[in-house]
């Protein structure tokens, strides 16, 4: 048996985390998940009526056919309130079979506080937490775990692995306890992709889903079919995590940077530079988009001439993921709201485009098209903002008004009057000044004249 500690509760690792176990033992695995709650506020009463057996549903496009599957998890064993059951939660540290820590507890749940009381727990944080479960398995003289965190921050385990070491200076716990850590126990990064929108929303989705499961379940969460979980390949840990597709695919790799900077790049970047883009066009969702032949060719274009070729040298594999993208982009039960997609686009720029954007220039020694495109969308939008009486942000586009949401001195900036050149040349915005890329300035000026004249042709 392979027992694993599940720090959360929430849709995402239900349909991802649990899913990937289920599928391990309906292939002759012996998995077993205990979930513990990360806070206090809320009960797990939800689980303890259905037993801990739940179902999930992946709704989308797979091989070019809409699909929608239910799955029944059963993988799940335990859900645990260690505030009001902690001798049942701090057993599993004392637990031989135990072996993998996973947890989601958001991206601000991996952080030190130095006023945190090692003879606490509620209200400290989760690292802390960590801390004192894993100095119980220490003391019980147990070896050591595989730390799996799936918040979605930079060298996820790496930072947590930080903050433990960290409460062990704070408290002055033993030297011995530390080389344990050291010695015994891995912290392996992760990157989880998995779009998950967990139970329905409306009230003709949810009569459709339970009939499809056939029963009413309080739990049922909805996601997508694409599934990905990359892990650090440390210690032994392919004894206990499989590779290959089960239920989700799974990738152990000593490069765990090559899928953050596919996903970023390829999936991220892709999101950003076609948001605006749609917004002006009167789309709603980026379903809308896809099912728009002008939309989809700037999308595939800017995939394959400006963004793939600067990912990795292995070309093909990220050509196969961003055919996985696009097979994802068209999926009608998703609802994936260009608006949601468009908050804090300036510093999502520069994250997710700018870099391919860079990598292109200093290749072909000139600007590419369609990432400048995007970008001149962007500065459109901006451009074109004004402050309502609220207090808020909003843009009068061709057929929609929306609200715009980002950083309020660059929304400030823009409904005073400000320039798209100027700002462009803000180093603290972008990092470096943009219009250093010959052409960039004077392209960037043309057409968002030109979008916001009502004349620009995408194609």
């Amino acid at each position: 048996m392979i027992k694993i500690v599940q720090i959360g509760e929430g849709n995402f690792l239900r349909a991802f985390v649990d899913h990937y176990f289920d599928a391990l033992n309906r292939e002759g695995g012996e998995y077993e998940v205990n979930i513990v709650k990360p806070i206090s506020s809320g009960d797990l009463d939800k689980f303890k009526r259905q037993n801990n057996v739940y179902h999930i549903i992946l709704r989308g496009v797979t091989g070019g056919k809409t699909v929608e599957d239910v799955y029944e998890i059963n993988s799940v064993k335990n859900a645990i309130n260690p505030f009001t059951d902690y001798e049942k939660y701090i057993a599993l540290a004392r637990d031989k079979d135990l072996k993998i820590v996973v947890s989601n507890t958001t991206e601000a749940g991996i952080c030190f506080n130095e006023k945190d009381d090692i003879n606490g727990f509620d209200g400290i944080t989760y690292p802390a937490k960590l801390t004192k479960f894993l100095y119980e398995r220490f003391n019980a003289g147990l070896g050591g775990l595989y730390m799996m965190p799936v918040e979605l921050i930079d060298d996820n385990a790496d930072e947590l692995h930080k903050c433990v070491v960290k409460y062990i200076k704070l408290w002055n716990l033993p030297v011995g306890f530390e080389n344990w850590i050291e010695n015994d126990n891995y912290f392996c990064n992760t990157l989880v992709d998995r779009i998950v929108s967990g139970y329905p929303k409306d009230e003709e989705t949810e009569r459709r889903l339970v009939a499809l499961i056939g029963e009413k379940d309080e739990l049922m969460s909805v996601g997508e079919p694409f599934g990905l979980w990359a892990v650090e390949d440390k210690g032994d840990i392919r004894k206990y995590i499989k590779e290959g597709r089960h239920g989700i695919d799974v990738v152990l790799t000593k490069d765990i940077q090559y899928y953050k900077k596919r996903k970023v790049r390829v999936l991220n970047g892709s999101h950003t530079n076609l948001v605006f883009v749609g917004l002006w066009l009167g789309k709603e969702t980026v379903y809308d988009c896809m099912t728009d032949k002008a939309v989809l060719s700037f999308v595939k274009n800017v995939l394959n001439d400006e963004i793939i070729p600067f990912v990795s040298d292995d070309i093909q594999a990220t050509k196969a993921f961003a055919d996985s993208v696009i097979e994802r982009f068209f999926n009608p039960y998703l609802n994936h709201r260009l608006t949601s997609i468009a908050l804090n686009s300036i510093s999502k720029w520069r994250a997710r485009d700018l870099p391919s954007f860079k990598d292109y220039y200093e290749r072909f020694g000139k600007i590419p098209r369609g990432l400048t495109v995007g970008f001149s969308y962007l500065m459109a939008t901006y451009k074109s903002v004004k402050r309502g009486e609220d207090g808020k942000y909003y843009v009068e586009l061709p057929c929609q008004t929306i609200e715009l949401k980002d950083d309020i001195p660059y929304l400030g900036y823009f409904a005073d009057g400000g320039c798209v050149i100027e700002f462009m040349k803000d180093e603290k915005v972008w990092g470096e000044d943009l219009t250093g890329y010959k052409g960039f300035a004077e392209e960037v000026r043309k057409n968002v004249k030109s979008i916001r004249n009502g004349d620009y042709k995408l194609l």
